[in-house]
């Protein structure tokens, strides 16, 4: 008698309960998603502080003495992710920066998403891209070139191609085994958001991105064979 008494209080308040954890589930969802949703905008903000805070380049310029840039180049700081522009040895202003996905990568191979080390050149720009410029670096060239024959990645023959287009075309084309399409690239329609993350997300095939607005005063200054070391 006791044991069904039991399991008809219990049969009773089981509804009870179920509506409980079911108001209660509800609540903490509600709740996480709230507070992850102010997280995100407090994050924003954030960036947006930092972006305000971030003096244009015709400021920086004049700073430094300079009304316009002679001999403009580029170190990619990938440690740190930053972009400094110099104008010949002089440090004019740094950017901050995105990499590729792959950021444990040092060498540089087709589809592995990592941005490549080396010394090399801007070859090509283009002012239409989906991701608002591109600045398309001369990857790969003639040292990675070297590097994968003397590995034997690559034959003879293939690096034979690579120099051809290194001394004789500017812009070396996409390697089925090294990669290619490498560049310095603005963000595109996402630029509001990424731009305003206060910490880096590396997100490109290995290119190095930067904001529209970054991106935009860079072109400013750079131009086709405008040195780019990255390290």
């Amino acid at each position: 008698m006791e044991e069904n008494s039991v399991k008809n209080n219990f049969a009773k308040i089981k509804p009870l309960l179920k509506q409980f954890i079911d108001k209660s589930t509800v609540k903490n969802v509600l709740f996480i998603s709230a507070a992850m949703i102010l997280f995100m905008i407090g994050v924003i903000l954030y960036g947006v502080i930092l972006n305000i805070r971030e003096v244009p380049l015709s400021e920086a310029m004049i700073e430094k003495g300079f009304s316009k840039l002679i001999n403009p180049n580029i170190l990619v700081d990938k440690r740190n992710y930053i972009l400094k522009l110099y104008e010949d040895t002089v440090l004019v202003k740094s950017y901050r920066v995105s990499l590729g996905r792959n950021i444990l990568r040092a060498e540089k191979t087709a589809g592995d998403e990592a941005t490549p080390v080396g010394e090399y050149k801007i070859c090509s720009i283009d002012t239409s891209h989906q991701y608002n410029k591109f600045f398309k670096l001369n990857y790969p060239n003639l040292s990675d070139a070297t590097e994968a024959l003397r590995k034997g990645w690559i034959t003879q023959k293939v690096f034979d191609q690579i120099k051809f287009e290194f001394y004789y075309e500017g812009c070396t084309k996409f390697n089925e085994v090294l990669g290619g399409n490498i560049g310095i690239q603005g963000i595109g329609r996402l630029n509001y958001i990424f731009k305003n993350l206060p910490f880096v997300y590396n997100w490109t095939n290995g290119s190095i991105a930067m904001s529209n607005e970054n991106i935009d005063e860079l072109y400013s200054v750079i131009k086709i064979g405008t040195k780019v070391v990255i390290k």
